[in-house]
């Protein structure tokens, strides 16, 4: 697996300053947010000036621009709402394919899975599949990341069921959608939902995933909801993950939550890591 940072971490660090890190990490491998914040340096209305501008900084780094991120929802209530998302969609596939991604982490929705029934469901695999129409058409792999939903809370968050993240859910979801269409596999939410042992759900979908997160979550003192950490940090049993995943050689990024300490966090999960021979 080829060893990077993500992006969602960084989401308050100028982007200089992540390349910077990654270097200051020995990696080469950064994932860039593409209008998925507001502090980003691509919105939907970035220029091809800009866009350039963003190619050479990576560039000047030795820090290869393949892995993009969106963020999107295609299970809202309204289906006028989730076509909004559509349009914004495709504009971040333009976007990372002019930027030289070739891989592109989006969402299905993070409605509870109850809710995504019928139309709603009906209207999630439309957005789905036309996304990957228009990424086939880029060059671009859009890869579905299994992200249950997330409730806030004063300690920490709490996760459930999303349809990307319960395992019948995501299968259903795949045999709807193209064989263009790939998953995001990201254990630690995985768990954070209460499935235990991530590298099943892993060889299960192996055959569509192009794309890894690297995290870990740990309970928050007092409550029962969650609080990120670095890898190694929660009981989930990382050394069978990681045997699972040993054929796996795509992109396998960290990504450390807390913005306060990103940088640190980073280090700490890459030392993790490389004791379990990664």
């Amino acid at each position: 697996m080829n060893i990077g940072l993500a992006a969602w971490g960084f989401r308050e660090t100028h982007l200089q300053k992540q390349l910077a890190i990654t270097r200051s990490l020995e990696l080469d491998l950064l994932e860039l947010s593409i209008a998925g914040h507001h502090n980003d340096v691509l919105q939907l209305d970035a220029s091809a000036n800009k866009i350039a501008e963003v190619r050479k900084l990576f560039k000047c780094y030795g820090v290869k621009l393949s892995c993009a991120s969106a963020g999107n929802d295609f299970t809202l209530p309204e289906k006028a709402d989730n076509l909004k998302q559509l349009e914004s969609v495709k504009r971040v596939i333009d976007i990372a394919a002019e930027a030289g991604a070739d891989r592109l982490r989006i969402f299905a929705g993070f409605s509870p899975l109850a809710d995504v029934s019928g139309e709603r469901w009906k209207v999630m695999i439309d957005c789905l599949r036309q996304t990957a129409e228009h990424a086939a058409a880029k060059g671009i792999m859009p890869a579905i990341e299994t992200h249950g939903g997330v409730t806030v809370t004063e300690s920490g968050v709490k996760h459930f069921y999303s349809t990307s993240s319960h395992p019948e859910a995501l299968s259903r979801m795949m045999s709807e959608l193209p064989e263009s269409m790939k998953i995001t596999f990201d254990p630690a939410n995985l768990y954070a939902v209460g499935i235990k042992h991530p590298e099943e759900f892993y060889l299960q979908f192996k055959d569509r995933i192009v794309y890894v997160h690297l995290k870990d979550f740990v309970p928050a003192a007092g409550s029962d909801s969650l609080r990120p950490a670095a890898c190694g940090e929660s009981a989930m049993d990382w050394r069978a993950l990681l045997e699972a995943m040993a054929d796996y050689d795509g992109p396998a990024l960290i990504e450390y939550e807390n913005v306060g300490d990103v940088e640190d966090g980073c280090r700490r999960s890459l030392q993790f890591l490389h004791t379990l021979g990664i």
